[in-house]
């Protein structure tokens, strides 16, 4: 009967502690998510929302844990977002963003660390490219001025 209890006690602390594991696990999905809150953030030229966001992106790659980005890899793409929250300057920010989606789309496309499918996408008036959750058009690159300008190039499916 002893031993009964003490494997059940054994089996519900390492049940507590998986979940709590599963809660503060950095996910590079997390990444993701932040940075499409900076472009849907751009997407409303709203440069002290872009500014915010773009912390809570730094936030969210330092989270990552060394096995999973590199710290070059951290690195550029820390470079942009800082930029991107340390400025007002709503064009500034777009210039920064444009680099940000370049390194994080060469990351996506070797790490293959996607839950869900992403829609790169290209602005012609930019000359530069987005990744976006939707394969609807919402450019970040002019906002309200050029909403639907751009098109899909490419569409990266969930990674397995």
């Amino acid at each position: 009967m002893k031993k009964i209890q003490i494997l059940v006690c054994a089996v519900i602390a390492l049940l507590s502690f998986s979940q709590v594991k599963a809660q503060t696990a950095p996910s590079k999905d997390a990444i993701l998510s932040a940075y499409y809150g900076v472009k849907n953030a751009l997407i409303t030229s709203n440069a002290a929302t872009t500014n915010a966001k773009a912390k809570e992106f730094q936030t969210a790659v330092n989270a990552v844990p060394a096995d999973q980005l590199t710290e070059e890899q951290k690195d550029k793409l820390l470079f942009d977002a800082r930029h991107i929250g340390e400025s007002n300057d709503i064009a500034h920010q777009r210039e920064h963003f444009a680099n940000l989606s370049q390194n994080l789309y060469a990351l996506v496309k070797a790490g293959k660390f996607n839950s869900s499918p992403i829609y790169r996408d290209y602005c012609p008036m930019k000359k530069s490219y987005w990744l976006s959750e939707s394969a609807a058009i919402k450019n970040p690159y002019y906002g309200n001025q050029m909403l639907t300008c751009g098109e899909v190039k490419e569409t990266l499916p969930a990674a397995k």
